[in-house]
């Protein structure tokens, strides 16, 4: 699985922007991964900063990029 750090150098080398930690977040719980509530979240319900619509196809494209390539990886160790 990506990290968060990986996920914001993808985007800085093929977008031009970093993304935040959160919108990273929002993708990872989008697509079902259990995440855990940070201690000083107000509302366990509600993201403070959800990922904006324009920013959201780079940051997908560059989570399918790493996952891809973490496959590749895993299968070539084998």
């Amino acid at each position: 699985m990506p990290t968060y750090e990986a996920i914001q150098h993808e985007v800085k080398m093929t977008a031009g922007f970093v993304p935040k930690t959160c919108w990273s977040a929002h993708f990872f719980e989008l697509s079902g991964r259990k995440l855990r509530a940070a201690p000083n979240r107000i509302d366990p319900r509600v993201r403070k900063y959800p990922c904006p619509a324009e920013r959201q196809p780079a940051i997908i494209d560059a989570l399918h990029k790493l996952r891809r390539q973490d496959a590749a990886r895993r299968r070539s160790s084998l």
